[in-house]
C-alpha cells in the first residue's frame, strides 16, 4: 500500500518537525517530558486490561508536560496500519504546551494482545482503561482511520461522561453511521453512483476478512512499499491489524447503534482521502449534537504529512 499523499518534499513531511527522542535501540526513552533541546521525551508505561491469559498489555507513551491546571491533554489514538508513532510529528510541536498520550492499541506497536477478540466493544475497554491510568478528567480524545472509528464508540459510551471533554475524528466513520448512511444510498436511486463510489473506496475491507493472502499480499508487495512512504518500519503491524477487519464480521464486532453524542465532534474531512468520500459526513448532524465539520485538501495521512496544519488546528480547539 503506497500512500497516496506520502510527503515528496523537504517540509512535507514527518521529518520537517524534529521527532521526540528516543534511545539507541529506537524505542522511546524514559524522561521527565521536558527537554532543554525542543524534543520530547516519552514516559512509558504498560496498561493491563483483561485478566490473565486473555486482554491485553498495551503500550501508553506520555510526552511533553505534566498534567495540571491550564495544561491540555490529548489523548491520540493511532489506525491501521500505524502505531503511534503516526503521532510524533506533531507531538514534537505540541510538547512544550500539552500532555500527550499516545497509545499503541492491542493489535500495534509495542502493545500485546494475550487473547484475539478485537471487537469494538473491547477496543473500547482498551481506551476506557488507558483514561483510568492516565487519571486526567476531560481530555481531548483524537482520533484517526480506526483509532477514530473507536473514538465514535467511546464518545456514544455512557463512561465518556465526565472523562472525554470533546474528540477530533479524522479519517474514520462511526461504523453504525456508515450504515445508516449506506441504507439511505440504497434506497434512493438518484444516491446510487454516490455509493458505488464509496463501496469502491472500501473494496480492501472485505479483501482483508479474506484468510491467508492478505497476509502474503502484505508481505510479498505492500509493506515496503509502505514504509519507503511512511519513512518507518511498520514491522508485523500490517498483519497483526488484519483482526480488526475480521472482527467486522461478528454483528458485536459493528459497534453500538446511534445513540446521541453530547460531547462537541470535530470531524476533519482531508478531500483527497482515496478511501473515505467527504460524502459520508452527511446525517452527522442528526445525532451529535455539536458538530463542526472542516475540510482540508489533503489525504488520508494528513496528520501525518502535514503536521503544522494539524498542530495548529488542536491549539485552536477550546
Amino acid at each position: 500500500m503506497e500512500r497516496p499523499d506520502a510527503p515528496s518534499g523537504p517540509n512535507s513531511g514527518p521529518s520537517s518537525a524534529p521527532a521526540p527522542a528516543a534511545h539507541p535501540g529506537g524505542s522511546p526513552a524514559d524522561g521527565s517530558g521536558d527537554s532543554s533541546d525542543g524534543r520530547a521525551l516519552a514516559r512509558r508505561r504498560t496498561v493491563v486490561v483483561g485478566t490473565p491469559g486473555q486482554g491485553a498489555e498495551l503500550a501508553v507513551f506520555e510526552y511533553g508536560r505534566q498534567p495540571g491546571p491550564g495544561v491540555p491533554t490529548l489523548v491520540l489514538v493511532h489506525g491501521y496500519p500505524d502505531d503511534h508513532r503516526v503521532y510524533l510529528p506533531v507531538i514534537a510541536l505540541l510538547a512544550a504546551t500539552h500532555h500527550l498520550v499516545a497509545v499503541d492499541t492491542r493489535n500495534a506497536g509495542q502493545s500485546v494482545a494475550v487473547s484475539g477478540d478485537y471487537r469494538i466493544s473491547v477496543l473500547v475497554d482498551d481506551l476506557f482503561a488507558v483514561l483510568d491510568a492516565v487519571a486526567v478528567p476531560g481530555v481531548h480524545l483524537v482520533g484517526h482511520d480506526w483509532g477514530s472509528i473507536q473514538g465514535w464508540a467511546a464518545v456514544a459510551d455512557p463512561r465518556s461522561e465526565g472523562r472525554i471533554a470533546r474528540f477530533t475524528s479524522i479519517s474514520g466513520p462511526d461504523l453504525g453511521h456508515f450504515r445508516r448512511w449506506t441504507r439511505s444510498r440504497l434506497r434512493t436511486p438518484g444516491r446510487w453512483p454516490e455509493l458505488a463510489g464509496q463501496l469502491l473506496r472500501s473494496w480492501y475491507i472485505g479483501a482483508f476478512q479474506l484468510p491467508v493472502l492478505p497476509e502474503i499480499f502484505w508481505q510479498v508487495a505492500l509493506r515496503r512499499r509502505y514504509e519507503r512512504s511512511a519513512r518507518r518500519r511498520v514491522g508485523a503491524d500490517p498483519l497483526r491489524g488484519l483482526a480488526l477487519y475480521r472482527a467486522l464480521r461478528s454483528p458485536s464486532g459493528l459497534g453500538p447503534r446511534l445513540p446521541a453524542v453530547t460531547v462537541p465532534v470535530h470531524v476533519v474531512v482531508p478531500v483527497k482521502d482515496p478511501f473515505l468520500s467527504p460524502a459520508l459526513i452527511e446525517g452527522l448532524g442528526e445525532w451529535v449534537e455539536d458538530l463542526r465539520v472542516t475540510r482540508v485538501d489533503a489525504g488520508h495521512w494528513w496528520p501525518e504529512t502535514r503536521p503544522a496544519d494539524f498542530a495548529d488546528l488542536l491549539r485552536r480547539e477550546p
